[in-house]
């Protein structure tokens, strides 16, 4: 509690202290803006292959139609662990030209995806013989498949923001924002097929590309909310499992909240 009140009493005085900036420049404007927020966020997946290469061992198969789900984390004590433990995100980026609303930034989201314990079909060879089932997916028959400490997604995005309302003192803006990228995925790999487990660890695994449409609303020229619907498409490759090597692609439904700031960039002109 002692560490939410210190948190909570700096971002006080950090709104105070822009206010007072902002009215002492009331009749000049930022060329440029740079901002970084950070947030959490909440994901749904769609249902996927995952492709397993092993030569050593003649297996090429496939589980079918997969289900996975995310580990938000921040449901279950958001106060009580490291912040980066998790599923946040975070957003770094510039705005280029402030009159028509372009900006650059880079977009990371540590997402987490879980091959669901289920019923999965497999298809494809498994010890040098055909195969076309069904097995119980779980961790006590030997298998699972995390990518629990991130499937992460990195974006470098163009953006696009919309002023869509501002009072009479422009202490409150409300912006539109549309932003596009592609980018690398960088997941942490950890999995085990019939009880054969991987050296887990990170590694760039393939690449991704998402849109994004947010509304921010900011106070005091310094301190905003951000609320943004994403899509994302992710393909994986290479990834590292016992003998061997996996592929995997999805989609992804994304929600998230952040908190960020922004700050006057590139020298100011007179309104």
């Amino acid at each position: 509690m002692n560490k939410y009140f210190q948190s909570t009493t700096l971002l006080f005085a950090f709104v105070l202290i822009a206010h007072a900036v902002t009215a002492q420049n009331k009749k000049t404007e930022r060329k440029k803006e740079f901002y970084f927020s950070w947030g959490y966020n909440k994901e749904w997946y769609t249902n996927s292959t995952l492709k397993i290469n092993q030569p050593s061992l003649g297996n090429q198969y496939s589980f079918v139609n997969i289900k996975g789900h995310d580990h938000p984390g921040w449901d279950e004590g958001l106060f009580t662990k490291a912040f980066t433990i998790p599923q946040y995100n975070y957003r770094i980026g510039l705005v280029v030209n402030k009159e028509k609303g372009i900006a650059f930034e880079i977009n990371f989201d540590h997402t987490k995806f879980i091959f669901a314990d289920q019923q999965a079909r497999i298809k494809g060879t498994l010890n040098s013989k055909s195969v076309d089932t069904t097995i119980n997916f779980s961790q006590p028959n030997g298998f699972y498949y995390y990518l629990n400490n991130g499937a992460n997604f990195l974006l470098f995005n163009v953006v696009k923001r919309w002023h869509w309302y501002a009072d009479k003192k422009e202490k409150v803006k409300i912006d539109f924002l549309g932003k596009a990228g592609i980018g690398p995925v960088i997941p942490h790999v950890e999995n085990a097929f019939f009880g054969q487990k991987n050296k887990q660890g990170f590694q760039f695994g393939g690449w991704n590309i998402g849109t994004e449409a947010a509304i921010r609303t900011t106070f005091f020229n310094y301190v905003y909310l951000e609320y943004s619907n994403k899509i994302d498409y992710a393909r994986y490759s290479n990834l590292k499992i016992y003998e061997g090597t996996a592929k995997h692609t999805f989609g992804t439904y994304e929600m998230v909240l952040s908190l960020g700031f922004t700050f006057p960039a590139g020298g100011k002109v007179k309104k």
